[in-house]
């Protein structure tokens, strides 16, 4: 499956929304790190960015790759090691863009999770095709309350938003993140 895709993931720490709507920056958390990694390698994907700028949270995301890249990590855990070598850092959306462009020799559709259909609205089928007819995509995902509207904006489609079945929705983003991959990319 992974030489018949073209497709990236990114988790997108600024510029994102607070409860508030206003625009911050999140923290990186050890938990996505992992999780998505995992998930990502599991689905074929081909890299794993995670987007901030803060300088303090970047060497966060290289301290914990090290140690599994090259640290007492690699050998304890080499499934570990696997995932977390798709793991990259990009300081801003446009550090993102253009090395996922430049990875896969065209700009990918940019295609991203909300929590609410739009005109945007791709349906996964769509998504699931596009892919395998290897069209480069790269995934965004939010963090925080979601994608500042400057990202949004850029946005060539948004998929359909996870439901569950009760009154109760606040999934956490890897959880999101691991849903929408088998999705798009799992075996059918």
């Amino acid at each position: 499956m992974e030489n018949d895709i073209r497709v990236d993931l990114a988790l997108v720490h600024y510029p994102v929304c607070n409860r508030n709507s206003e625009v911050i920056g999140s923290a990186v958390t050890n938990l996505d790190i992992h999780d998505i990694a995992r998930a990502g390698r599991t689905f074929g994907v081909g890299t794993y960015y995670l987007v901030t700028p803060f300088a303090d949270q970047q060497q966060l995301v290289n301290e914990i790759v090290d140690h599994w890249q090259t640290g007492h990590g690699s050998e304890y855990n080499k499934p570990r090691k696997e995932a977390l070598s798709i793991v990259r850092v990009c300081s801003d959306l446009e550090e993102l863009f253009t090395e996922v462009a430049g990875n896969r020799g065209a700009r990918p559709i940019i295609v991203a999770t909300s929590a609410a259909r739009n005109a945007k609205t791709m349906e996964y089928v769509d998504a699931r095709q596009k892919i395998f007819t290897g069209e480069p995509m790269l995934l965004l995902f939010g963090t925080g309350w979601g994608l500042a509207p400057e990202v949004t904006e850029r946005i060539d489609a948004f998929l359909p938003p996870i439901v569950g079945g009760g009154d109760y929705n606040h999934l956490s983003v890897r959880s999101a993140a691991s849903i929408i991959l088998d999705r798009l990319l799992g075996d059918r």
